[in-house]
């Protein structure tokens, strides 16, 4: 085989990965009830926090209304998001994740733990106190956002498991129960979002 024929070979190879890749991000964007319109502004008036707290109060309006966690107001998440808009998203993804994977979770726990996966309460931009490692900040803040929300609110083992976990494989030790993959998948889906079609 020619040198010429390899490299068709390869550029080939690429772009079947590229529309398998593709094709799984369009699964992956479904499963989560997330879907691009033409009418992003709409999408983006859909996800607004006062509708997704209503969607949510249900399961957790004690957290919803608790001082320290609306503090997370003040810290940027990713791009004109803060911490609190990004914990709403993830709650409200996880629950399109239970239901579209058929998961029955618990949705109180699923809720509650989606809402204090982030729960670190610092800016990690600029870092500040619980900021362990401000380098490496995706690696620890999952244990200093269980830390806080094990000190504020009384959690059950599937919602620390969803906070512990929710930023695997970066944690390494994947998520046990079905709420805390639920978080894991929409945390990504959520980040997606905010990042791209929100920006």
């Amino acid at each position: 085989m020619s040198i010429g024929n390899e490299r068709g070979k390869l550029f080939s190879d690429a772009d079947n990965d590229c529309r398998q890749a593709e094709f799984c991000s369009q699964d992956f964007v479904e499963i989560a009830g997330w879907q691009k319109t033409r009418e992003e502004d709409t999408m983006t008036e859909a996800l607004s926090d006062k509708s997704i707290e209503a969607e949510l109060m249900p399961y957790a309006a004690h957290i919803l209304k608790d001082r320290t966690f609306l503090s997370q107001k003040n810290y940027v998440q990713h791009g004109t998001f803060s911490v609190y808009s990004h914990e709403l998203h993830v709650a409200h993804f996880a629950l399109s994740v239970d239901r579209k994977l058929g998961l029955h979770c618990d949705r109180e726990s699923l809720v509650r733990g989606a809402l204090l996966h982030d729960y670190f309460l610092y800016d990690w931009h600029i870092g500040g106190e619980g900021d362990v490692h401000p380098k490496l900040h995706g690696f620890f803040h999952p244990g200093t956002a269980l830390k806080n929300a094990d000190r504020d609110f009384s959690l059950n083992d599937r919602e620390r498991d969803a906070i512990r976990k929710h930023m695997w494989p970066l944690t390494v030790i994947p998520p046990v129960c079905r709420e805390a993959w639920a978080v894991t998948i929409a945390d990504k889906v959520a980040t997606m979002w905010e990042k791209t079609f929100a920006a």
